[in-house]
């Protein structure tokens, strides 16, 4: 008998909702505009009471949130940028809808699981950063999680400046400029008054995008040594990431192996960022099957 499982993808502008197998095929799915949390939490209710057969759900949210089960705020978003959203309790009303187990974890978390699961050859460990609004990363270790008394916040290290960006603030309302303060979608909109889909790849602000990202998977490289580091998220194409190999193999400077460069920092194997989908299904069937 099929296995059905649930998969929220909790975006700060979208939810995306999910009903899913064993397999990881997708039955059914919703996406809908992130609102106030009450509107929105009640629209991904609403379409999991449909299925009453529903075994597990798991859901992989923006953050930072709080996933220490022990913590008052466990289930909870905490001081997230997002308007509205700040120390709001996520997990309580589905625990209160559901009675079934209810996985959380972290959107990019869910990303690397999801990446975990579907690598073409089994992998040990790997890191799944997204950019895109905002900037994570999501570390597995051995089908594990890193992080015990918080989840990491990769996307708030700091890097070295550009040379040809000093002048640039950066917009991350904490850090100003962190990685997210310098490369997340909106500093395109910050440096040249367009959007990045408007901005041609010969445009030199690529260069310094790739510049900053490198940094981040050579941070990444000498601290964790994972087997692959994967760049998602709307920023993200092959061909900015053959720029980012570039500036990676002259920080790196055959420092230590790593391999085949194009099999070690790679796009996502899910098509459309759908990494999470398949990363929640496969988190949901773990608390099913334990």
């Amino acid at each position: 008998m099929s296995i059905r499982l649930g998969s929220i993808e909790a975006g700060g502008t979208k939810f995306v909702c999910a009903v899913g197998d064993e397999n990881y095929q997708i039955q059914d799915m919703i996406s809908f505009p992130t609102t106030t949390p009450q509107a929105t939490l009640q629209q991904a209710i609403n379409f999991f009471s449909q299925f009453p057969d529903l075994a597990a759900i798991s859901v992989a949210s923006f953050g930072p949130i709080e996933i220490r089960p022990h913590s008052p705020q466990y289930g909870y978003i905490t001081n997230t940028p997002k308007a509205g959203w700040q120390n709001v309790d996520f997990i309580g009303p589905l625990k209160t809808a559901f009675n079934l187990p209810i996985v959380w974890t972290t959107d990019v978390n869910g990303s690397a699981y999801g990446e975990f699961i579907l690598a073409p050859e089994a992998l040990q460990s790997l890191v799944y950063y997204t950019i895109g609004t905002g900037v994570g990363a999501g570390i597995v270790t051995n089908g594990d999680f890193a992080g015990a008394i918080g989840h990491p916040e990769a996307g708030h290290i700091r890097v070295k400046r550009h040379p040809a960006d000093l002048d640039f603030a950066g917009i991350c309302p904490y850090h100003g400029d962190c990685l997210e303060g310098l490369v997340s979608g909106p500093t395109f909109e910050a440096r040249t008054g367009h959007p990045g889909k408007e901005v041609p790849l010969s445009d030199p602000v690529w260069d310094i995008m790739a510049f900053y990202v490198a940094q981040a998977a050579l941070n990444t490289t000498l601290m964790l040594r994972p087997q692959r580091i994967i760049f998602g998220g709307g920023v993200v194409s092959e061909p900015f990431l053959q720029k980012v190999r570039s500036e990676f193999q002259i920080l790196l400077n055959d420092y230590v192996a790593i391999g085949d460069l194009t099999q070690y920092i790679t796009m996502p194997v899910a098509a459309n960022n759908g990494s999470a989908t398949i990363g929640n299904f496969a988190l949901a069937l773990r608390a099913v099957t334990k």
